[in-house]
């Protein structure tokens, strides 16, 4: 019987029983090879045919010691990975080219460096000379890391085994080559292959591996999807290029919360650390105009104050515009439709633009209540108060949710010198805050009282 052969697309890992020139789940040209596996060598006997070892089972009360953590120094890389570095653990980190990851890593290498762990840093995309004019640039020159430019990942692995670090970081994965498998670097095989086998060595020989992923177009790690079930924790380096601010985001942590996030500021000297990331992101905002709110959010355990804008104006098309930057375009035409529905308010004919200052990315439905805020003052051209912070989920229905944590919240605010919230009624506020707070039940409701309508 022919064995049958499966093809691959290496950018979105979709599978395939035949090769074609463009993929049908991601529209890319060829992108599509024949996946040969992780060895070309014959098949292996079935596991059924030999008895192997019984594994140790335990019960639930079983109770374990926490795994030991080594922290770097930089406190927000700390806090994303949940307290510090886990020995054998495998962490992925992907990002925008030019984003900032390299520099990132380069100084949390020489961070745990300085603190005692044995540390090499592999890079496969500059040559070993380019990290050394940075590493001088950020004043890190005299941190004990080892440094490498290669490429093959059985010399790789042979060089590990033999130095014995606690933390290698491989820059990038997409870089490296598995000479037991028959395809090009940057495959989904040789991706797929290069993670395993970096994986396996990190939980067999108790060394942290970081690796460094590329990005599609569509802000997802390149590659197949198995790499982020692979490692133990994921991690997102965003920001816009036009914004000194950097986010480093948690979406999967297996030692520590996901959804953390870690702010830095791009400087001349590299990444420093935001420890108010609130008052970063408000500093340039000036005097009040309409269509600005300040949104009070919570990423992760951290409460974030960012400052929403919206412009509304009349559109020259048939077809309204409806741009969004930093939230979700289809929550925002779910705001429209209520506040035309239920409100009677019509954005018919009306071009209807939304951004979240700072190149911040927001996904939490509290920020409903800020959005349709936003649009409001845009369209009526009235200013909100600028000492008010907004927050709270919009139902379908009109009607208005309470935020979790709405007692962070308000405490967040207050200390950055806001003395007015509005938020649905029903959340636990505990002392307010000493904010003067407005409590609108549904939408109807906060049309009324904030602009006068409804």
């Amino acid at each position: 019987m022919a064995k049958t052969k499966n093809f691959l697309c290496a950018a979105c890992g979709a599978s395939f029983s035949k090769w074609s020139g463009r993929c049908e789940a991601c529209g890319e040209w060829n992108t599509i090879s024949e996946d040969r596996g992780l060895s070309a060598g014959p098949p292996s006997k079935s596991l059924g045919a030999s008895r192997g070892k019984p594994v140790t089972l335990t019960d639930l009360s079983t109770e374990e010691t926490p795994p030991p953590r080594a922290a770097s120094g930089l406190a927000e890389l700390d806090r994303v990975l949940g307290g510090g570095l886990v020995p054998a653990s495998a962490i992925l980190v992907g990002g925008d080219p030019g984003i900032g990851k390299s520099t990132l890593l380069l100084q949390a290498a020489a961070r745990f460096a300085q603190a005692g762990l044995k540390t090499v840093y592999v890079s496969g995309e500059e040559a070993s000379a380019q990290v050394r004019m940075r590493a001088r640039r950020l004043g890190l020159s005299e941190a004990p890391v080892k440094l490498a430019a290669e490429t093959n990942l059985r010399d790789i692995l042979t060089t590990l085994e033999t130095e014995r670090p606690q933390l290698a970081i491989i820059d990038s994965i997409q870089t490296m080559w598995a000479d037991n498998v028959d395809s090009a670097p940057g495959s989904v095989s040789q991706v797929r292959a290069a993670a395993h086998e970096l994986t396996t060595f990190a939980k067999r020989r108790g060394v942290s591996v970081i690796l460094v992923g590329h990005v599609t177009k569509e802000g997802q790690i390149a590659g197949p999807r198995v790499v982020e079930h692979m490692v133990d924790t994921v991690l997102y380096f965003e920001g816009e290029r036009g914004h000194q601010f950097r986010i480093l985001r948690a979406v999967k942590n297996r030692f520590g919360p996901a959804d953390e996030i870690g702010v830095f500021e791009m400087t001349g000297g590299g990444l420093a650390e935001v420890t108010n990331p609130s008052a970063l992101f408000l500093s340039e905002r000036g005097n009040p105009a309409p269509g600005s709110v300040v949104f009070a959010g919570i990423e992760g355990t951290r409460p974030v104050l960012v400052e929403l804008q919206a412009l509304v104006a009349p559109s020259p098309h048939s077809q309204p515009r409806r741009t969004v930057v930093g939230w979700d375009s289809g929550r925002l035409a779910m705001i429209l439709a209520v506040l035309e529905a239920r409100c009677g308010i019509p954005f018919a004919g009306l071009d209807v633009y939304l951004n979240v200052a700072g190149g911040m990315k927001i996904s939490e439905p509290a920020a409903d209540l800020a959005v349709a805020a936003a649009l409001l003052s845009a369209r009526e051209d009235a200013a909100l108060p600028p000492e008010t912070v907004i927050f709270g989920e919009i139902s379908l229905s009109g009607a208005l949710r309470p935020a979790p944590q709405t007692e962070n919240r308000l405490k967040e605010a207050q200390k950055l010198g806001f003395t007015a919230a509005i938020a649905p009624a029903g959340g636990k506020t505990g002392s307010g805050g000493g904010l003067k707070l407005t409590r609108p039940s549904d939408l109807t409701g906060f049309v009324g009282e904030t602009f006068g309508a409804g």
